[in-house]
């Protein structure tokens, strides 16, 4: 098992990789990047967006079950066509899952079984985080819930590339994960940020994020991320012996007022808008 100082350096090293030009990405988040390239640009058509979707087939059919989740379909009309899903869902929501599945494979084919449950586990986490974030800044906060979802499923991004390297650096994902609790996640994860070109927004909230200071009550996007980690059902492996466990922050203990409604009850109602996109999430 490596000494801790050591698991430093090696953050260090991946972060200098990132920076220099390092990272590959699969075939399939290859086209996912440029789904996000196309949809930025303002003169995209619907057309356009739909035919580089349909080019990858798991973006393919996530646009569509996002599309009919409970969150983006109140008509209850399900559409099973990817050019149908993309107008319903708007080009902000169909450039989050695009990012999603790039997230997701960043983390590549994982040496290990544990390894691969790890990955597995770790965007499970991300999924919930995401759905709970859209939610919460819906119904509670009420920050932009296109720019939460979108910050819930990178708030990760780090994780995903540190399990794509556990190959080239043995030893690098056993014992505890202080040193990336510490300083690790937000330089690694600072890094792919980066590359992946996240908007400034988002990075300044995941400086936040790392920076782990939640506000009682939550008002910022920051808050709204770190709040729904708390909430979200599934730990991420990586910060496992960090002192929490799974689901340790309870409604309960962050049942606040927001005007006439409270936390909880907002929960409570939402519970299937969170479980649908939480589904939709899972690539």
């Amino acid at each position: 098992m490596m000494p801790p100082m050591d698991k430093c350096e090696i953050f260090k090293t991946i972060a200098a990789g990132l920076a220099a030009g390092e990272l590959a990405f699969p075939t399939s988040a290859r086209v996912a990047l440029q789904v996000r390239q196309a949809l930025d640009d303002p003169d995209c058509r619907i057309e356009t967006a739909a035919k580089l979707v349909q080019a990858e087939p798991v973006l393919s059919a996530r646009v569509v079950a996002m599309a009919n989740s409970v969150a983006f379909n109140r008509s209850g009309r399900e559409i099973t066509d990817v050019r149908s899903s993309v107008m319903r869902l708007g080009f902000r929501s169909v450039h989050a899952l695009a990012t999603a599945l790039v997230t997701r494979q960043l983390a590549g084919n994982p040496a290990t079984q544990a390894h691969q449950d790890m990955a597995a586990q770790l965007w499970e986490h991300t999924a919930h985080v995401a759905s709970l974030a859209h939610v919460l800044a819906r119904r509670f906060t009420r920050v932009d819930p296109e720019t939460a979802l979108f910050a819930g499923i990178v708030h990760e991004v780090g994780g995903f590339y540190l399990l794509s390297r556990s190959k080239d650096f043995p030893g690098l994902l056993e014992g505890d994960f202080s040193d990336w609790m510490e300083t690790g996640e937000a330089e690694v994860g600072r890094a792919v940020l980066k590359v992946l070109a996240v908007p400034e927004l988002v990075r300044d909230t995941m400086e936040t994020y790392w920076a782990g200071y939640l506000a009682i009550p939550p008002v910022t996007l920051a808050d709204t991320l770190l709040l729904a980690e708390e909430l979200a059902p599934v730990l991420s492996p990586l910060h496992r012996l960090d002192g929490r466990e799974g689901g340790e922050g309870t409604v309960a203990d962050f049942d606040i007022a927001i005007g006439e409604e409270t936390l909880s009850s907002i929960l409570k109602e939402s519970a299937e808008d969170v479980a649908s996109l939480t589904s939709a999430l899972k690539f």
